[in-house]
Formats: structure tokens, C-alpha cells, sequence
């Protein structure tokens, strides 16, 4: 891998609104070759999004709070120093179990943080997702990204 030596201080970051919490790009695919991305994840309680499956695996390590993972019909419960890995087009969400939580995903490649980035400018994190599910739709194909169906 060619390049500089990359530093992201604490509070530096692009952060990206999503539907499940803020993902500030800690490491883009530009500071390592497309090889992998870094992302800080500040998540609040809230419903847990549709278990959906994407084209890149990611490690979620826990840095505060708790969350509990879905995957492959497996359920994990996480607290501080923790991690699970999930390998490309496993069908997993998670739902923060306290009052927040606050992670690291490390995701393959370079595709989850031009999802993020394409996610935080069409879909508005604020909104009902009834209201903005058409165009939360459209991002996920556009990424190779797909709701899981029920007992996947």
C-alpha cells in the first residue's frame, strides 16, 4: 500500500447521518488503497433496522454501551471490548440495548463508506422510514446492499 500516514484525531472525522446513528469516516478507502474503511459509529436507542445484506464483511467493536447483534439467525449480545465479525452477504442489524452506544466498524474495500456517504445525502435520518423507504430503496440498490427477507 502506497501512500501517507493518515491521522484522525478525537471529534475529526467526516460524519455521515444515517438511520441507525452518526458514521464518522475515521479512514476512508483513500487513506488505505480500497483495502478497508474505518468508521466511528454514535448510535442512540431505537428500533433496530431491517436485517439487510451487503457486499463488503465488517467488524463491529463495541467501544461504550451495549448492542445486540442479529446475524445468520444467531443473536449476540455486546458490551465494551467486544466485536463481532460479519462476513459479506450475511443477513445481520443491530439495536443498541442502552441508552446509546458507541462503536468501530471496520468494513473490506471500499464500498460501505460510498454507501454511507450516497445513504447520509439522499435519505433523511430524521424522517419516518415509511416516508423515505422509496429512496432508501434506491440507495441500497444502487450499492449492492439488500433487505434481508424474514428467515433469512
Amino acid at each position: 500500500m502506497n501512500g501517507k500516514i493518515h491521522l484522525s484525531g478525537p471529534g475529526e472525522g467526516l460524519p455521515l447521518a444515517m438511520s441507525d446513528g452518526i458514521h464518522t469516516v475515521k479512514a476512508g478507502a483513500e487513506h488505505t488503497g480500497g483495502v478497508y474503511e474505518v468508521f466511528e459509529v454514535d448510535a442512540p436507542r431505537a428500533p433496530a433496522a431491517p436485517p439487510h445484506r451487503s457486499p463488503w464483511a465488517g467488524t463491529m467493536y463495541v467501544l461504550d454501551g451495549a448492542v445486540t447483534v442479529h446475524a445468520d439467525g444467531e443473536t449476540h449480545d455486546l458490551g465494551p471490548g467486544a466485536a463481532v465479525t460479519i462476513p459479506a452477504q450475511c443477513a445481520f442489524t443491530f439495536e443498541v440495548t442502552t441508552e446509546n452506544a458507541r462503536l468501530l466498524a471496520v468494513t473490506t474495500g471500499d464500498g460501505a463508506g460510498r454507501f454511507f456517504a450516497d445513504f447520509a445525502a439522499t435519505v433523511p435520518a430524521d424522517r419516518p422510514l415509511e416516508e423515505v423507504l422509496p429512496r432508501l430503496l434506491e440507495v441500497t440498490r444502487r450499492h449492492g446492499v439488500s433487505i434481508a427477507e424474514p428467515g433469512s
